[in-house]
């Protein structure tokens, strides 16, 4: 596989973020270069694709809700059915904005393979360590209602953004917005591997 800017960027993050996580055993924010001055300054000339991450990476917290739903059930993490339905969905929505609903749908393959990575995660750590397991389970049917919201909204930053995922730019200010959203929202390492996944259909 190519790495792409993105890929690297967000991989350097990863490392980084794996070296703090095992030193301290919690998730903590990780400056780009040693100080947080560069991403306010940054986050003053938001590129449009910043919505795109944003709004990528809000879809990958529902990720840990619905793996607590489904841990220690008999529900798979692959779900071939909820999959389709997705795409689907997102193809028809796609089209109604006038967006290439083929184009949309790669994406969203993106995302639902990403959230997937955060759910094996999750398993993983769960198994290896019990104590950290959810003691309560989430309603998946509410989880799967915000899960929808967020994706209803992302589908419209991406109709929005076509653009943007064209141009030649594209790739190093989706890599910048990686960058920002990971500290913006503290991502640890599994969180910050998922939205690596999450994104290298973004730009065409």
């Amino acid at each position: 596989m190519r790495t792409t800017p993105l890929r690297r960027a967000l991989i350097t993050v990863t490392a980084t973020a794996a070296v703090v996580l095992t030193a301290t055993g919690s998730a903590v924010a990780v400056p780009f270069s040693g100080t947080t001055t560069a991403p306010r300054a940054a986050a003053r000339s938001l590129s449009p694709l910043h919505s795109v991450v944003e709004l990528a990476a809000e879809r990958l917290a529902t990720a840990d809700l619905v793996a607590a739903a489904k841990w220690g059930t008999d529900s798979p993490i692959d779900d071939p059915a909820r999959e389709q339905q997705v795409l689907d969905d997102v193809g028809d929505r796609a089209q109604q904005l006038g967006a290439d609903p083929d184009e949309i749908r790669a994406i969203f393959r993106d995302q639902i393979e990403a959230n997937k990575v955060v759910q094996r995660g999750l398993f993983q750590r769960w198994t290896d360590h019990p104590g950290e397991a959810p003691t309560t389970k989430p309603d998946l049917n509410v989880v799967r209602q915000k899960i929808n919201q967020v994706t209803g909204a992302l589908v419209e930053a991406l109709a929005g953004t076509s653009a943007d995922r064209g141009a030649l730019t594209c790739r190093p200010e989706l890599a910048l917005a990686g960058l920002q959203v990971h500290h913006e929202k503290h991502l640890d390492a599994l969180h910050t591997r998922a939205l690596a996944r999450a994104l290298p259909s973004v730009c065409r």
